[in-house]
């Protein structure tokens, strides 16, 4: 199978960098986890992005660790879960990830979701802040964080994430949100790129991916990384991980984007962040 090439690096406020495509480990079971991680890896991808809820972080580490390439070529990110929200707890649910993962450093770490009716993010937050500082991690962000959760550990720290993971795609593009990231330095990052594979069907996209010769999901990918958004697409199977992967060797033009800019309509696939 040829590879893809390998995703551009997005450049980080904190001077560090990105693969902009990533592989998704949401529901990716542990007993396929390693192999499926080492095949991505193989394929030519350069970031893992899994979560203490996904259960597969020790996996990932050893598809790290068995893969052949030096540490500093695979970018791993993780977050840390609502049930440790906190300073203390955080610091200790990422000494647990650390133990699973098998590896000295993370690269990325983030709050997965900010639950304020528990309000304790911005404590999770200075934990992370202090992470970063001892070096344990190299780079820390958020996850489904709205704009104002977003002012409100900045306000608290002086410290901005270089990441908002979020649900975005056409349906949902979070118009407002980026702009709000633009102002702060914050990358964008989406998960449920696809929608959960609902956009795959749609009848206003398959015109555009027969005009490229190129499958819906891969039309949906090449909107993301026109945009200069980071994107972590799940995949089971070889074929479909090296085909979200290869979305750099075309250019949607700007009739295509003005045609999937009309599927915006505001639904979500997942919760929205305050209603926790």
């Amino acid at each position: 199978m040829a590879h893809p090439p390998l995703a551009p690096m997005i450049p980080l406020a904190d001077g560090r960098a990105i693969p902009q495509v990533g592989y998704g480990m949401y529901k990716v079971p542990r007993t396929d986890a390693t192999r499926l991680a080492r095949t991505a890896i193989e394929l030519g991808y350069r970031h893992l992005d899994t979560a203490a809820l996904y259960g597969n972080e020790a996996e990932a580490g050893a598809a790290v660790r068995e893969c052949g390439l030096p540490r500093d070529e695979v970018f791993v990110t993780s977050k840390v879960w609502n049930d440790d929200h906190g300073y203390d707890r955080t610091l200790r649910a990422f000494d647990a990830a650390m133990r699973a993962f098998g590896l000295d450093r993370l690269d990325l770490y983030l709050i997965h979701w900010p639950v304020p009716s528990r309000d304790r993010y911005v404590d999770t937050w200075r934990a992370l802040v202090r992470l970063r500082e001892e070096g344990r991690v190299s780079s820390i962000g958020v996850s489904n964080f709205h704009a104002h959760h977003l002012e409100r550990i900045i306000d608290a720290t002086g410290v901005a994430p270089v990441v908002n993971q979020v649900e975005l795609h056409p349906w949902l593009p979070q118009h407002e949100l980026r702009a709000e990231h633009e102002r702060l330095g914050i990358r964008t990052e989406a998960w449920s790129p696809l929608a959960r594979g609902r956009l795959l069907g749609d009848p206003v996209l398959e015109p555009i991916a027969a005009k490229h010769g190129r499958s819906v999901a891969q039309i949906v990918l090449a909107w993301h990384v026109r945009q200069g958004t980071i994107v972590i697409p799940k995949a089971s199977s070889p074929e479909r991980i090296a085909e979200n992967l290869d979305v750099f060797s075309f250019d949607l033009d700007d009739a295509d984007v003005a045609v999937i800019a009309t599927l915006e309509s505001g639904v979500r696939t997942g919760r929205d962040p305050d209603h926790d």
